[in-house]
């Protein structure tokens, strides 16, 4: 049995550096602050980010639902490619399994504003997400994917790596704000609660 004082690990994918902030491949990033903003505890001041584990890191006593809930929030710095170098060193120090992790990143295989919650499964061509499970040994982590969409033309390479645009950049500040509340539901119901309330379709609203 996981005891209480057990965290939970949130990881938010993306790269490094104000000119990739706004990128699509950063909207795990995006999320992940957007939770901490909106879940540090009350009257307790802004929340303290430091460097560690070759990351961006914070920890704090969420409350959610009348639960308070330890978690540490992560933002690898070691660029997408080599994410799970982060993600170990926060493993090894913080001593939990993959069952204590939530990891938040972009899909393109969703069309934008779609979102999904899943344990396990593959990487997907995700490059980020293929280094974690090879670090991990295990791809049992929950992910948040937060749809991105895919180029009518063009190289993949370059969507992931440019910013939102368009009415993408318009609807972007309700998708992190659905995703965090995706992070919340998942922390204070489960799994399956996460699923049957978020794996929906944003257009037709039809579960998937």
């Amino acid at each position: 049995m996981v005891e209480a004082s057990t965290p939970w690990l949130i990881v938010g994918l993306g790269n490094p550096g104000s000119e990739y902030a706004k990128n699509r491949h950063n909207v795990g990033f995006m999320v992940v602050e957007r939770w901490v903003d909106r879940h540090a505890p009350v009257g307790a001041g802004p929340i303290s980010w430091k460097n560690q584990w070759k990351g961006r890191s914070c920890s704090f006593q969420a409350e959610l639902d009348r639960q308070r809930i330890r978690c540490v929030a992560l933002e690898p710095l070691t660029y997408m490619n080599r994410s799970g170098e982060s993600l170990r060193a926060a493993v090894d120090f913080l001593r939990i399994g993959v069952d204590r992790m939530i990891v938040v990143h972009d899909e393109l295989d969703f069309e934008f504003g779609r979102l999904g919650v899943k344990r396990g499964g593959g990487h997907g061509g995700h490059n980020g997400l293929r280094d974690l499970i090879k670090q991990l040994g295990s791809p049992e982590f929950i992910r948040v994917r937060v749809g991105i969409g895919r180029p009518v033309h063009g190289d993949v390479s370059h969507w992931v790596l440019s910013d939102f645009a368009g009415d993408d950049a318009r609807e972007l500040d309700d998708l992190i704000d659905r995703a965090q509340a995706a992070l919340t539901c998942l922390l204070a119901e489960g799994l399956a609660s996460a699923m049957n309330q978020f794996n929906r379709s944003p257009t037709t609203g039809a579960l998937h």
